[in-house]
């Protein structure tokens, strides 16, 4: 994601551990490309959750954040707008994800985040 757009969107989701395995395959396989072909995503990048250990104020100390969800997609996007068009609606039902995998997921936060800095 070294591109910068001036919205990032964020799915965060857990699933079932008995789905993960298809989880990964059909987010990686299946959804991702079918959504990076909506006209106005730039990117899309995933990332899982981990332990955070860092130093501040000359303490080195570990955050836990209780309840975050371990899965996240990061959509670059050139406007809100993209998430309500015909394209993202078709794409984000088509192919396993609707039946195979929604169903089992939880936990679901979703973000829209508009870019403050660098300034455009």
């Amino acid at each position: 994601m070294s591109q910068f757009s001036q919205y990032l969107f964020i799915a965060s989701m857990d699933v079932a551990p008995e789905r993960e395995e298809l989880f990964n395959d059909v987010y990686n396989v299946e959804h991702c490309p079918l959504l990076s072909q909506v006209p106005g995503v730039i990117s899309i990048a995933r990332f899982e959750t981990e332990t955070l250990t860092m130093t501040m104020g000359g303490e080195t100390r570990t955050i836990v954040v209780e309840g975050q969800p371990k899965h996240h997609a990061l959509y670059q996007l050139e406007s809100p707008e993209v998430l309500t068009t015909d394209a993202w609606a078709e794409a984000v039902d088509s192919g396993r994800w609707p039946e195979q995998v929604r169903p089992y997921t939880r936990n679901r936060k979703h973000t829209l985040l508009r870019l403050t800095y660098p300034s455009g």
